[in-house]
């Protein structure tokens, strides 16, 4: 399999010891492309540094979580600006609206998200995004840009159906990570991900978050990695009733007419 990796918080402190390592396991089990989260102020511009140490192999986005939404001032705004202006930049976000935790001001969500739309509209890269248990403001907010953004992934997408059709109509792309492979949580997903297009359907591992639970053996560690993505591939591919390689190459394809990679 040759495989890509649309989310991976590669910047994340627990990468810190053996990131190297980390990015050499994700190349031996097949992941060739990889698109590192930038999701607040400091970690953007990791993102984007690591892209620049590997070129061809990384890229990164550049963007503010809806959790740190009270830090997207004007200051901030012009830093992500500046970001997205490099060629290894290939998203807005991580954006979006997360009512689940509420780490954030529901009305500082909404205006950081705005902000980085307007931003995706300027500059006509690809969206990124975030929404948990905010469906509805969500999809009020994005119609309100619409004709002005191009295309947008709705990014570890856990919902549930009236959420999933609502996004496809839409024309939005979907990222599936192993979630999937959570008996508690996702069985409602494998349920669903058989109605999303290939030409919709993305995957990632949301390192080092999300680790899949079926997978044998667990790290003793609990931390999810890049590697693991053939994984998560595996298990989509059984749900969709589908050969491995056709749900690898069709998530690649996808993955990289969306982020423009060569």
């Amino acid at each position: 399999m040759q495989l890509i990796d649309i989310g991976a918080n590669l910047t994340h402190d627990s990468f810190d010891h053996d990131r190297d390592a980390v990015l050499q396991r994700a190349r031996e089990a097949g992941v060739t492309r990889m698109v590192i989260t930038g999701a607040s102020r400091e970690h953007s511009p990791k993102a984007l540094e690591l892209a620049q140490a590997h070129p061809g192999f990384l890229y990164a986005t550049a963007g503010v979580h809806p959790h740190h939404a009270v830090e997207y001032t004007a200051e901030c705004d012009a830093e992500m600006r500046a970001l997205l202006a490099h060629p290894e930049v290939v998203a807005v976000g991580e954006c979006g609206l997360d009512y689940f935790r509420d780490f954030a001001p529901r009305p500082a969500q909404r205006k950081a998200f705005e902000r980085q739309l307007q931003n995706a509209a300027d500059t006509g890269k690809p969206l990124f995004l975030h929404q948990r248990d905010a469906h509805d403001d969500f999809v009020a907010i994005m119609r309100e840009f619409e004709g002005r953004i191009g295309p947008a992934v709705v990014h570890c997408f856990t919902a549930g159906k009236r959420e999933l059709f609502e996004c496809l109509d839409r024309d939005w792309h979907i990222g599936i990570t192993g979630w999937l492979c959570d008996e508690r949580r996702g069985q409602h997903l494998r349920e669903l991900v058989p109605n999303i297009p290939a030409n919709r359907l993305m995957v990632e591992t949301d390192a080092p978050y999300l680790l899949p639970r079926t997978l044998k053996p667990l790290p003793k560690d609990r931390r999810n990695e890049p590697a693991f993505l053939p994984h998560i591939v595996e298990a989509l591919a059984r749900d969709r009733g589908e050969e491995v390689a056709v749900t690898a190459d069709a998530t690649t394809a996808t993955a990289a007419a969306f982020f423009r990679l060569p």
